[in-house]
């Protein structure tokens, strides 16, 4: 793997949201005022995915107050605290540019009908359990002296091999003669 690969690969989340065109989302962000830390919520409507690898971006737009607003975000980045989908939307297209001139309820997007909400992840790296990659199996085999081996065989037993009854008074006759072997 090349260098910036690799490096870029440590930069990946390990999970990532099945983001839609046309879905509404709800986009829990970081923000960082001075030295405190808030957790502020963007929903909207998803109206475009772009790019990939570290790189992977989607764009939510919402109306507030009137005025249209967009913001795009990176799927990897560490600011981004969860997606979680709030409405399963119709769209045939690949972005929808189209929602920009629309105002009020047509700027929104059908839902499908019967779509069940489901907050599904892409597994993008596999997680590895701590300290499994530590652990290796080793086998040794280590070899008895010959003496020791021919008093450690175990004899067979006999194996007797009887039909099954087929009557009661047979099953009575069996189960009498193992009571007198007893």
């Amino acid at each position: 793997m090349d260098i910036i690969k690799s490096i870029e690969h440590e930069q990946l989340k390990n999970k990532i949201p099945d983001l839609k065109i046309g879905d509404t989302v709800r986009v829990h962000v970081r923000i960082k005022e001075g030295n405190k830390e808030r957790i502020q919520v963007f929903e909207g409507i998803i109206i475009k995915k772009q790019g990939g690898g570290v790189n992977a971006t989607f764009t939510v737009r919402r109306i507030s107050y009137g005025v249209g607003v967009e913001k795009t975000f990176l799927i990897h980045s560490p600011l981004v605290e969860k997606v979680e989908v709030v409405r399963v939307g119709k769209a045939r297209r690949a972005k929808l540019y189209y929602l920009r001139d629309r105002v009020g309820k047509a700027a929104k997007t059908k839902e499908k009908v019967g779509a069940r909400i489901e907050t599904k992840e892409i597994t993008i790296k596999e997680e590895l359990v701590p300290g499994e990659s530590d652990i290796q199996e080793t086998e040794e085999m280590v070899e008895a002296p010959e003496e020791e081996l021919a008093v450690e065989k175990p004899q067979e037993e006999e194996l007797v091999v009887e039909e099954a009854p087929k009557t009661e008074a047979e099953k009575d006759e069996k189960a009498a003669e193992e009571t007198e072997k007893k």
